[in-house]
């Protein structure tokens, strides 16, 4: 059972179907690189740490908020990440990485109600939802820590193969996760 789940969890992340998932992960990691992997790991967990905190709460019915509205939050956590990211890049001072893990948990709290409705009907029919929710979400954990790790060797060799200084990077992954996320926000505009 751990396993379906653990699965499922690594699926959800890396569904092209759901690439919204993977442009916020561009977004939040873009003005680092792979030596800043310390603190990307502790981000990605941040926001892992949401997104199971409020699917475990939607999932066992704590939390209900109607599925358009966070349809409409996901893009726009994407945009907020990229602006940051334009507006402070790698200049940020040391409390900056404090509001980073605080951004990221916050985001993962979005992001987690965006799929508690079909993870929902799935344990509809389990007894004891601890070990598929644990498998789940560290399935998540882990798919993202793998596209994680593929960014930063796409990264490090546009860096050292094609001559990318870090600022053209964070304007250029930046920039365009702020370009889908403003389509998909108008694509899931509820108003």
């Amino acid at each position: 059972m751990f396993s379906t789940y653990f699965e499922l969890g690594i699926r959800h992340i890396a569904d092209i179907n759901a690439y919204d998932h993977m442009v916020f992960l561009f977004a939040l990691i873009a003005v680092y690189q792979l030596i800043d992997l310390k603190k990307i790991v502790w981000l990605v967990t941040a926001f892992t740490a949401g997104h199971s905190l409020t699917l475990v709460l939607a999932t066992l019915d704590v939390v209900k908020i109607d599925t358009a509205y966070i349809e409409f939050l996901i893009p726009i956590t994407i945009l907020i990440t990229a602006i940051t990211n334009l507006a402070q890049g790698r200049s940020a001072g040391k409390g900056a990485m404090g509001w980073k893990y605080f951004l990221a948990t916050f985001f993962g709290l979005i992001h987690g109600l965006g799929f508690s409705n079909y993870l929902s009907a799935i344990l509809s029919n389990q007894q004891d939802v601890f070990i598929p929710m644990l498998g789940f979400n560290l399935g998540v954990e882990f798919g993202q820590l793998v596209i994680v790790l593929i960014i930063l060797i796409i990264g490090t060799l546009s860096f050292q193969v094609l001559r990318f200084k870090h600022r053209d990077w964070i304007l250029v992954i930046s920039g365009g996760c702020a370009g889908i996320a403003l389509i998909l926000a108008k694509d899931t505009v509820f108003w």
